[in-house]
């Protein structure tokens, strides 16, 4: 039996971590008193909290025994995404078999290999402009091969995870473009869809060039003293998924079809997102054509893709319960009647604040309220019914009150353990929660700084509706 050192500490698995989390928000609807707001209907046909009805109700404690079923009720709320992981593992491990994707990254890195400072820019750069109109959990399936990328360049996992999350994140959290967060906000707020875009670039471009700072600094770092990384251990113990030696193996006629492939299905799951607004049930389907077509194109038979599509599968199964279980801590809350209570006991502290601190209130407001509520267009919804009318009596613009949602609802996605983008891209990349927290938390006290900093510059310019 293996022995364990006194005082030695190791942090629980991602699936605990979560499941801490959920046994934390049940024993809060014991002690935080139970309230409402009364639900009513916007101009849009919205179903908004009117700010002007919250009372304390009855409690409606949860009951510990029924977390099992809050459980089930998340894996199922959650099972067109679940679907997602398990599919682009499947067509991903049909990829990596061929050894197509090696024999890319081999030839690529040859050439850019000691330009880190040109590549990963550009690569976040793509995820965050995407990102300006999806949600960044689009991208679960595209972390086994950014990880190997990566990889392949001479960084580690993390490198390769956060091209992704981290330019998504600039994206997703600055809203400038994004539908299910700054127009729903918008609508709430009756002020003209798409206004303040000018000052959401700005912030766009701002946080996406400090990012990337901290980010090529790290993967320089990494390249030079590997033994630095917090993935260091287990990606000396994990080879790269595929077959290692096929990184010493040219390009064929086959690997550049499976190549092909790889990107026409990616390019249509990306076009069908943005243009023909497809959800997560047709990108699953994308993923089963792409193990079909790829293996075909490798020159697999049935029985040789149908194995590739179940191991590949099995690779994604800790991603989809990690998942499906950090989706029922919102399903606790309301069950117990607290999520009210919370976002009114946020609101009424704003009052006492100073002026221009009040901007940046409202953002760390929302960053903790988003650990409740980690649905984009729930938490506008939620709060911005209250937050709007606040900031009238104040005498802040609207605008920099949706400023504020935007940020609070996006950047700290990248650091709870609820996040379902943060917790799928992590489980696909095999990165422990504890591991990519060691790289992240200094980069989110810098985004806090930062979106504090633009907050403050929303006050003083009054930022306003166009």
């Amino acid at each position: 039996m293996e022995k364990i050192k006194k005082g030695s500490f190791k942090m629980p698995h991602s699936l605990v971590i979560v499941a801490l989390v959920v046994i934390f928000a049940v024993a809060m609807t014991w002690i935080i008193p139970a309230g409402q707001y009364a639900r009513v209907e916007n101009a849009q046909g919205m179903k908004v909290i009117d700010p002007n009805t919250f009372e304390y109700v009855e409690s409606s404690p949860v009951n510990p025994l029924k977390i099992p079923q809050f459980a089930v009720e998340g894996y199922i709320k959650t099972a067109n995404l679940i679907f997602v992981i398990l599919f682009s593992g499947a067509a991903f491990d049909v990829i990596t078999t061929s050894g197509a994707l090696q024999s890319l990254i081999a030839m690529f890195a040859k050439k850019y290999s000691t330009k880190e400072s040109v590549f990963i820019p550009a690569l976040t750069l793509v995820f965050a402009l995407i990102c300006t109109t999806q949600g960044v959990n689009t991208f679960i399936g595209f972390a086994p091969i950014m990880v190997m990328i990566a990889r392949g360049f001479g960084f580690d996992s993390i490198v390769g995870a956060g091209i992704i999350l981290l330019g998504g994140a600039v994206g997703f959290s600055t809203g400038t473009l994004n539908v299910s967060t700054t127009i729903v906000a918008q609508k709430i707020a009756e002020v003209p869809l798409y206004s303040g875009i000018g000052y959401r670039t700005v912030s766009f471009v701002v946080f996406f060039i400090i990012t990337n700072i901290y980010l090529v600094r790290y993967a320089k770092k990494i390249r030079l003293n590997p033994e630095q990384s917090p993935m260091y251990d287990l990606d000396k113990q994990e080879s790269i998924q595929g077959n290692a030696d096929s990184f010493d193996e040219p390009m064929t006629t086959r690997k550049w079809m499976v190549i092909l492939t790889l990107f026409a299905v990616l390019g249509v799951i990306v076009y069908g997102g943005i243009k023909l607004e497809w959800d997560l049930e047709e990108t699953a389907a994308a993923f089963i054509w792409m193990a079909i077509i790829a293996g075909i194109a490798a020159g697999y038979g049935p029985s040789k893709i149908a194995k590739c599509f179940v191991n590949g599968s099995k690779r994604m199964i800790g991603a989809a319960l990690i998942i499906g279980l950090a989706r029922s801590v919102s399903n606790v809350l309301t069950a117990g009647l607290i999520m009210d209570s919370t976002i009114h006991a946020f609101a009424q502290a704003l009052g006492s604040i100073p002026k221009y601190l009040q901007g940046p209130f409202i953002y760390i407001a929302n960053i903790i309220i988003n650990m409740f509520i980690t649905s984009g267009s729930g938490q506008a919804a939620a709060v911005m019914p209250i937050f709007i009318p606040l900031a009238d009596m104040i005498g802040m613009t609207r605008q920099t009150s949706i400023l504020a949602f935007n940020f609070g609802d996006g950047f700290c996605n990248y650091i709870l353990p609820t996040s379902t983008a943060l917790m799928g891209i992590l489980g696909a990349s095999n990165i422990p929660y504890d591991r990519w927290m060691k790289f992240m938390w200094k980069l989110f006290l810098i985004w806090v700084a930062t979106g504090s900093v633009l907050m403050l510059g929303a006050q003083i310019i009054n930022l306003g509706p166009i």
